[in-house]
């Protein structure tokens, strides 16, 4: 994620501001040049400081503070390039899943802010009935006191459709879960990373057979049953060696996990990596007689753009030391809690290669 400078003022921006703290003016951000830009009205519309040739307006869900992404003013669309992906929305009339919602589109835009960086596409089921990206955000809590309870609603994916429970908002429930399920990590945005990597695996893998061969000698073949593998998980937990071929417990599952996993690990990687670019970190270990394997200068790194996957690693790996090492200072779990074999390095290579059109 970049950092951004307001244009009146140079106050420094962060992805989710709506007004700069140094001078006011509201911001909104345009996602083609990807630019968070001070913005000035002009009669119904807005001027942006950053592309002022062309007026603009917000997308319609800012009305309720879920969204600060604009589109261009003569737009037939009321929604932003995130947000026309939505199929089904929370209750409103519970004034509870507003807030839920808020958190859930701060997670899902900045998975958009990647997946627009990496170029991939995101055509939405109105662009692309068969294969086009959509979201239904729902809830199984009873709408009353006196209302049934609903079916219980489960976080998937299902041929471009993923379904979230809202209940992943609530960081209790959420904490909750994920110590039931004896997770190291669970997030909103981690759940977003997951259940899209099983949609790109549709439209990039499956889609194209020599790469879904290749896919298979790597990740393994997704034809075995998913609901035994999935049942034999539960009973049995993953193998106790599984840290050498996979990323993380969960992904030893089948291999639509392995795949789903190891794509959501590559969006944690290029996206903090460009964040710690953009805050010109570098990491330099003081001590030890051969510190090179845990130095990196990340500053100039452009994450989106590098050619090989080990360019990523070479960074990563120092970074995740480094952090690490400051979580356990103030007595937090580490950042990453994840080991990264070299059969998981070239899993995530080819995730790389896919992403960039190298297969």
């Amino acid at each position: 994620m970049k950092l951004f400078e307001c244009q009146h003022c140079g106050q420094m921006l962060y992805f989710e501001n709506t007004a700069c703290v140094r001078c006011g003016h509201r911001l909104g951000y345009l996602p083609d040049p990807a630019m968070l830009s001070a913005l000035e009205p002009e009669g119904d519309h807005w001027r942006a400081l950053a592309a002022p040739d062309r007026p603009m307006k917000f997308c319609s869900n800012a009305e309720l503070d879920l969204c600060n992404w604009m589109l261009p003013a003569d737009s037939p669309d009321q929604f932003c390039k995130a947000c026309r992906h939505n199929r089904t929305i929370p209750d409103l009339s519970e004034p509870r899943n507003v807030e839920l919602w808020r958190k859930i589109e701060i997670a899902k835009h900045r998975l958009f802010y990647t997946l627009i960086a990496l170029k991939l596409p995101l055509d939405n089921q109105e662009d692309d009935p068969e294969h086009g990206l959509a979201f239904d955000f729902l809830s199984d809590q009873p709408a009353g006191p006196a209302q049934p309870r609903p079916a219980p609603v489960l976080t998937g994916h299902d041929q471009g459709l993923i379904t979230l429970n809202i209940a992943e908002a609530d960081d209790a429930h959420r904490e909750q879960t994920r110590k039931e399920m004896g997770e190291p990590y669970r997030t909103l945005l981690g759940h977003f990373r997951h259940e899209v990597g099983h949609h790109y695996w549709d439209i990039l893998v499956l889609a194209r057979p020599d790469v879904l061969e290749k896919c298979r000698a790597i990740f393994g073949d997704e034809r075995e049953d998913y609901g035994e593998a999935l049942k034999r998980h539960y009973d049995h937990g993953a193998p106790p060696d599984w840290q050498e071929n996979y990323v993380s417990a969960y992904a030893t599952t089948h291999p639509w996990e392995d795949f789903a996993e190891t794509w959501t690990h590559y969006l944690h990687i290029v996206d903090t990596l460009e964040t710690a670019s953009a805050f010109g970190l570098k990491v330099d270990p003081k001590v030890g007689n051969d510190d090179d394997d845990l130095s990196a200068d990340i500053d100039n790194l452009k994450a989106t753009r590098v050619r090989h996957v080990q360019e990523l690693i070479d960074a990563w790996l120092p970074l995740t030391f480094a952090v690490n090492s400051l979580n356990r200072s103030m007595g937090q779990p580490d950042l990453y809690p994840f080991v990264l074999s070299p059969v998981v390095i070239e899993k995530l290579g080819f995730i790389h290669d896919l992403v960039h059109r190298k297969i």
